[in-house]
């Protein structure tokens, strides 16, 4: 890896360059693309420092209002992390860190305590929220959660096999059209990779769909209101599954994510008016917005301690709602802020 000031090779896992002293880049555990968006709010903070930075009482002050405005722009596509940051820019944590002039050490652990304690993040959280914010500000850190790199040994593959692509064999719109009139049940045929965004959208007759074991991604809004879709059983291949895929699925009564799905994204089954049964793995670290809003029969949902990130109204209208979770653990401590009624179980490790 190469400084991205002065271009000088980096050591293996180093937290700066020796020749300049610029930061170096790093991931956080959970959030694979930190390096990405520590580059884009340093562009952010080169090309608008005029902007964030202004002078009150002869004092520097960070604009909050216009760094909210300018993340849109500029981390558009990350939509977790960009609600993440946020929320933390507005809490005044970059306050926080700019509090302690010169003193860097006493800031980022004054806005790590501030985090945790006040603002129920998990820990993978912060240190994403600090890799990010120290990196834009030109601050060495290294964080106790980064990832560290591979040797060129590691790196090497065992075998050269082509890995599957999500893109390979796509079930398109077009091809669902056959199915929009007089089908009940429909079968996705073996060798599918991914269902295209839209494709059974409004499809009232649908009562059921069987996917092959090679699928791999739903696209968005792949079957949302298909008012009668009853029975659909996720396969142990899939990874992804797109915003609001299964919006308004009134009819559906359950739901079981396979184990390698990370994320339940923005809206996935909101107003699922019926869903009283969701099985949710130990691989799931992000719920989205009104990802189960309006699901007004889910009586209980048991997130794992792997949940890291849930937004404030991934829950909304859900009135009948109690959260199974581990005590103390990130899901806990949102729903004591949320008002969400709230049981506790043992990892499976202290029992």
């Amino acid at each position: 890896m190469q400084c991205e000031k002065c271009h000088a090779e980096l050591p293996p896992n180093s937290i700066s360059c020796p020749a300049c002293g610029a930061p170096a880049l790093q991931n956080i555990e959970g959030f694979d693309n930190t390096q990405h968006i520590q580059l884009q709010l340093k562009t952010m903070l080169k090309e608008h420092s005029g902007d964030l930075f202004l002078k009150y009482n002869g004092s520097l002050m960070f604009n909050v209002k216009r760094f909210t405005a300018l993340i849109n722009d500029y981390i558009a596509e990350y939509d977790k992390e960009r609600k993440l940051l946020r929320s933390m820019v507005e809490d005044n944590i970059l306050g926080v860190l700019l509090s302690e002039q010169g003193n860097h050490e006493m800031a980022i652990t004054k806005a790590k305590s501030v985090m945790l304690g006040e603002k129920f993040l998990s820990d993978n959280a912060a240190e994403f929220v600090l890799a990010c914010l120290t990196y834009m500000l030109g601050w060495p850190y290294d964080s106790p959660l980064r990832v560290k790199e591979k040797t060129e040994e590691e790196n090497e593959p065992k075998e050269k096999v082509r890995p599957v692509s999500v893109n390979d064999n796509v079930f398109t719109r077009a091809a669902a059209q056959k199915y929009r009139v007089f089908s009940r049940n429909v079968v996705i045929p073996d060798g599918c990779t991914k269902i295209e965004e839209f494709s059974f959208d409004g499809y009232g007759n649908l009562r059921s769909v069987q996917l092959p074991a090679s699928l791999l991604a739903i696209g968005e809004y792949a079957f949302s209101n298909c008012k009668h879709l009853r029975m659909i059983e996720l396969p142990e291949s899939l990874r992804m599954i797109g915003q609001a895929a299964f919006s308004q699925c009134e009819k559906l009564v359950s739901i079981n994510l396979p184990k390698g799905v990370f994320e339940i994204a923005d809206s996935t089954f909101s107003f699922c008016k019926s869903l009283e049964i969701v099985e949710i793995p130990d691989t799931v670290s992000s719920i989205g917005e009104q990802a189960f809003a309006g699901c007004e029969k889910l009586r209980k949902l048991t997130l794992p301690k792997s949940v890291k990130f849930i937004d404030k109204n991934a829950f909304a209208y859900c009135p009948r709602l109690t959260i199974v979770c581990v005590e103390n653990s990130y899901v806990y401590k949102y729903c004591l802020s949320n008002a969400i009624p709230v049981e506790t179980y043992l990892p499976a490790a202290s029992r």
